[in-house]
């Protein structure tokens, strides 16, 4: 793909967009961004505290440590984390930096100031309100002031459809900023349209960019998830998922490939105070699209120049196949992320477009279904599981092996089979929903 190409800057610009740097797990930390916010616009630290968030936010902020709180877990510990030491302006580091002082006034806030959590009413997966209220207002509504006295003071900040998207903003009630939510897959406010992604597209782009323009923010994702994936494996992080591994079954690449994604996560879930580059708006998922390629670049003795490609094929691959679900659903982000892991994999050991095509049919058709129950240190066993899948859905690809378009939600077309496998993640595993796609596939096949 060449520069004059309109695509190409587009797909320079979504990278940028999506591989960004997050400390800690990305639905508690937009809690945080929130609650940082709207201390902001309060100008004071809040007496009080509610939070309305979608079940999906629920179940991913509910049981992960909050980094730089002391160990301490779940919505009410973002809430106050942003409350007490949150930089807004730092985006999903929001808590990078945070004193010894400030982690102990995180504790004292949580036990002094009601933080309510409540379910929102939203037609959203993602979607978090959180709005305060200063002393000023506690005190007239203890007195039930009447209606002459002053407005009370409080504050409101919603972020919907994806972690950084504030989309409306109150203070005493007055509207500072509202904006539309974006639809399901939209480009959201500023973003580029990721309708643009196709998987020739993503392949032409990966094996022409120009590695300069990219390089920076990929050696930034090789050094942050790198990093945390030694300090897993080396620690003592969650069940040790990733030391587990190499004991019980050696250290082939395709073990370290698992174990060193997996000890990645351990160590991000349990609250381990290094950020990480993220895809699609979660950090395992930007994980799992990057340590195993690293760990299999290691391995194969690929140049850099390889590890690059691979990684902007997986990285993209992911956030095609995410366009179509959301940030979040019912369904775990890592299945997305194996299957493109797989895509970088087949390149790193010698396959071109087809085979990279084929070990995304394949991973998807060995994990797609696995189901989302919360954002909580077992996720390393799904990242395993995901990277296992991907590790042989490659090897089958680049021996020419697919399963076969008469099998499941697989089509002939791969583009096809990412369309239903959206489907599936946004309108469940019913049989009726399976069936449906099974006895309605069209038997195009690919130009490959």
């Amino acid at each position: 793909m060449e520069r004059t190409d309109e695509r190409y800057g587009r797909y320079v610009a979504i990278l940028e967009e999506e591989l960004v740097a997050a400390m800690g797990c990305t639905e508690p930390i937009a809690i945080a961004l929130a609650a940082a916010r709207a201390r902001e616009l309060l100008d004071a630290e809040p007496a009080r505290v509610e939070v309305k968030a979608s079940g999906s936010i629920i179940k991913n902020a509910k049981s992960v440590v909050v980094p730089h709180t002391g160990g301490l877990k779940g919505i009410e510990a973002a809430a106050a984390a942003g409350i007490v030491a949150g930089r807004a302006e730092r985006s999903l580091e929001v808590i990078a930096e945070v004193s010894p002082e400030e982690i102990a006034g995180i504790a004292a806030y949580v036990e002094r100031a009601p933080i309510a959590v409540e379910r929102a009413a939203s037609e959203l997966d993602f979607d978090i309100v959180v709005r305060v209220f200063s002393d000023a207002e506690a005190q007239a509504a203890d007195a039930e002031a009447d209606a002459c006295a002053s407005p009370a003071r409080s504050a409101l900040v919603r972020i919907a459809d994806f972690h950084t998207n504030i989309v409306r903003e109150e203070r005493d009630g007055k509207v500072l900023r509202d904006v539309a939510v974006p639809s399901v897959g939209g480009s959201g406010d500023g973003m580029t349209d990721r309708g643009v992604l196709s998987m020739e597209g993503i392949w032409d782009f990966a094996m022409t960019v120009e590695l300069d323009d990219v390089r920076d923010l990929l050696d930034r994702q090789i050094a942050c998830n790198g990093a945390i994936a030694d300090e897993g494996l080396a620690g003592d992080w969650g069940a040790n998922i990733g030391s587990v591994m190499l004991g019980a079954y050696g250290d082939d690449v395709k073990v370290r490939a698992c174990a060193c994604a997996a000890a990645a996560s351990d160590a991000r879930m349990s609250g381990y105070e290094l950020p990480v580059v993220i895809n699609s708006g979660s950090g395992n998922q930007g994980i799992t699209v990057s340590v195993p390629l690293i760990v299999y670049a290691r391995h194969l003795g690929s140049s850099d120049e390889q590890l690059y490609r691979a990684l902007v094929l997986s990285n993209l691959v992911a956030i095609h196949q995410k366009t179509g679900i959301g940030r979040l659903s019912a369904f775990c982000g890592a299945v997305c992320a194996g299957a493109a892991a797989g895509a970088g994999i087949a390149y790193l050991d010698g396959g071109g477009y087809c085979e990279a095509c084929h070990a995304v049919v394949n991973a998807l058709s060995i994990v797609a279904g696995m189901v989302c129950d919360g954002a909580k240190a077992d996720c390393a066993l799904k990242i395993s599981t995901c990277v296992n899948a991907a590790c042989q859905a490659a090897a089958m690809g680049t021996r020419g092996v697919r399963v076969q378009s008469t099998d499941g939600i697989v089509e002939e077309n791969v583009e096809r089979t990412l369309d239903n496998f959206a489907i599936l993640s946004t309108h469940g595993t019913s049989d009726s929903v399976i069936l449906d796609l099974m006895l309605n596939k069209e038997h195009a096949p690919d130009a490959e």
